[in-house]
């Protein structure tokens, strides 16, 4: 034979075979069905929620009084513990305030002689007036408080102020009284008056002080500095304590456009000034919003795999630490529920080591693990069919395709788990479904 003779039989059976694979892929493309098997393993069922890192908390310190940063003893980046200085802020109005109320204090003398019964009274209802002044003007700056704890603890100091003081005009009160009927001498109501005018002294000084004491800043917890923060919703002036008005109640922004930042020494501030927020990053933290529809799979304990915006390629493991009871509403106007979760350290899911560590405000997908099935019975996820208002999947008996109602248990993404209706290693379609009838022959 020829080389042109063998290579054109060369040719015509390379036609035949290509014919015979295309009429086999179409016969294939035709029937469209795919077959499988029921096997035993795992199935993890996944909820999945969009959240954000959070840190362990962060506490922002802003300035208690007007003033000047007089001392400015930390940078940006800086880690403090609890405690630390972190400024000072000068403020000459409030410590004029003390000296005077400290002068005050040293004027008023151990005894004292009034001329008369009628000045003793005069003077009685005038300590009382500016007590009641100043224990009003110190409730007021209470009430605007904003923090629970610290209102608390400035209305226990008024309270207790107030009833302390009572007490010595009481004291004084009854003195007066009983030189009026004759029956104690004016030295003694002299003397109760004089324990009255002291106490009402000694806690305008103390007021006083303490306003000057809270001009030097400290770091309420451990963590990192950063410059500014969010501006209470009500600032709380301290002068105000200290029985004055104040310098005002304006704040100013804690940053600008185009600058590093508003706080450095000399800066001045207004009361309720943001000046530095201490962020304690020791235990960063997740929060998510679940869905309704799943919220109630979702329990501490569950545990979760998290990926970071930030972080592509990486994954970080995850616990559920509590489920908020109250509901927040959606951006898409659905309601779900606040999920806190513990995050842990993250690897490279290319084995290549670990992940970065994440910062609060990072955008996460959080893919809880609500409920795992483990040497179970399960089917690909596509082989299960809705006929009739049941699930149900296409088994293969006696050569033909049978419709089986089935009962599902943990459903994941790609496998669900069969409670009953199929078993493992039976043939099920997986692929075609809709491709199939009852009684067909299976090719």
């Amino acid at each position: 034979m020829s080389r042109t003779h063998s290579r054109g039989a060369l040719i015509v059976g390379g036609i035949l075979v290509l014919l015979l694979l295309t009429a086999a892929s179409c016969d294939d493309d035709d029937t469209g069905v795919r077959l499988g098997s029921a096997t035993v393993g795992t199935v993890d069922e996944i909820v999945e929620a969009p959240g954000s890192v959070t840190a362990r908390t962060a506490a922002t310190v802003a300035a208690p009084a007007a003033g000047t940063i007089g001392e400015l003893r930390v940078e940006p980046g800086d880690r403090v513990s609890r405690g630390d200085v972190l400024a000072v802020i000068d403020s000459p109005e409030l410590r004029q305030r003390r000296d005077a109320a400290l002068k005050a204090l040293d004027a008023i003398p151990r005894g004292r002689s009034f001329g008369g019964g009628a000045d003793v009274v005069q003077v009685q209802k005038k300590t009382d007036r500016k007590a009641a002044d100043a224990f009003d003007q110190a409730a007021d700056a209470a009430e605007k408080i904003t923090d629970p704890v610290l209102r608390a603890a400035f209305q226990q100091q008024v309270n207790a102020a107030r009833e302390q003081y009572q007490a010595a005009s009481d004291a004084a009160a009854a003195a007066v009284r009983a030189v009026q009927h004759g029956v104690s001498s004016l030295g003694q109501a002299v003397s109760s008056l004089s324990a009255a005018q002291r106490l009402q002294a000694q806690q305008a000084y103390d007021l006083a002080d303490a306003a000057v004491d809270a001009l030097t800043l400290r770091a309420p917890v451990a963590g990192v500095v950063q410059f500014g923060g969010p501006a209470p919703a009500a600032p709380v002036d301290l002068s105000a304590l200290a029985g004055a008005a104040g310098a005002g109640s304006s704040t100013s922004s804690s940053s600008a456009e185009g600058v590093d930042s508003p706080v450095f020494k000399g800066a001045y501030v207004t009361p309720g000034t943001p000046l530095l927020t201490v962020v304690d990053v020791g235990k960063l933290g997740l929060t998510g919003e679940v869905d309704e529809t799943d919220v109630l799979l979702v329990e501490p304990g569950v545990k979760a795999d998290v990926e970071l915006d930030a972080a592509t390629g990486a994954s970080y493991p995850a616990t559920v630490r509590s489920v908020d009871l109250l509901p927040t509403t959606s951006a898409r106007g659905g309601v779900s529920y606040r999920v806190r979760l513990d995050l842990g350290a993250g690897t490279l899911t290319d084995g290549s080591g670990a992940a970065p560590t994440p910062r609060p405000g990072m955008s996460a997908v959080i893919r809880l693990k609500v409920r795992r099935a483990a040497d179970a019975v399960t089917v690909p996820a596509s082989a299960v069919v809705s006929a009739d208002g049941r699930d149900t999947v296409w088994a293969v008996q006696d050569g033909h395709y049978q419709a089986v109602p089935v009962r599902l248990g943990v459903q994941g993404d790609e496998s669900v788990q069969v409670i009953s209706g199929v078993s493992a290693g039976q043939q099920i379609v997986v692929a075609g479904t809709d491709r199939v009838r009852p009684g067909d022959e299976v090719r």
